[in-house]
């Protein structure tokens, strides 16, 4: 448990410092200049990370230039599946981590004090998308073109306690994210 509550620790503080800006730099120049068959693994691994340790856009998965198959909405299509998986199983592995961190108390409470008060407003948001609208609630939370979408996935992986449901949330939310993104900058994705 203490070693999931530093790992949690160093994630955070990896957030907050001015690294993070170059890592996000770096993974998102990979994933622009992915190509191929490997290149589908390239997108899975940053949509991963996306998940729980890197707050930037995960659309940047569709610049990727992968020509894999003939036909680019094939490939648009296996793209946009393909980070919608590894966004879920990141978002697995950030609410295996506040589960955690529930326990753990310091993060909980590092979250209270911070500037912006996360817990309190992600309950409350959190409360009112699930009363209203349940577990689709926090899937079409997720479906929010170009925000990055951490700080709220480990938010909700806090509040929530069912893998399942949560995963199954994120993929869908994911893979809408993406679609919708495709259905209204189609146009200059495939100008990429």
């Amino acid at each position: 448990m203490a070693v999931v509550s530093s790992l949690t620790i160093s994630a955070l503080a990896l957030l907050s410092g001015g690294l993070v800006g170059g890592v996000i730099e770096g993974f998102q120049a990979v994933v622009e200049t992915a190509t191929g068959w490997p290149g589908i693994g390239i997108v899975f691994t940053y949509s991963f990370l996306i998940a729980f340790a890197l707050p930037g856009p995960s659309e940047i998965v569709l610049a990727a230039p992968l020509d894999i198959t003939e036909s680019r909405t094939l490939t648009l299509g296996i793209i946009i599946l393909t980070s919608a998986v590894g966004k879920a199983l990141g978002s697995l592995f950030a609410f295996h981590l506040g589960q955690e961190a529930k326990k753990a108390g310091p993060i909980t409470r590092w979250l209270e004090r911070s500037r912006f008060d996360v817990i309190s407003w992600s309950e409350k948001r959190t409360v009112e998308i699930a009363q209203k609208y349940g577990y689709a609630g926090l899937g079409l939370a997720l479906c929010v073109p170009f925000f990055p979408d951490t700080i709220s996935i480990y938010a909700f992986a806090v509040l929530e306690e069912s893998y399942a449901k949560f995963a199954v949330a994120t993929f869908f939310g994911s893979l809408g994210r993406l679609v919708l993104t495709v259905a209204v900058f189609g146009g200059a994705i495939s100008l990429l």
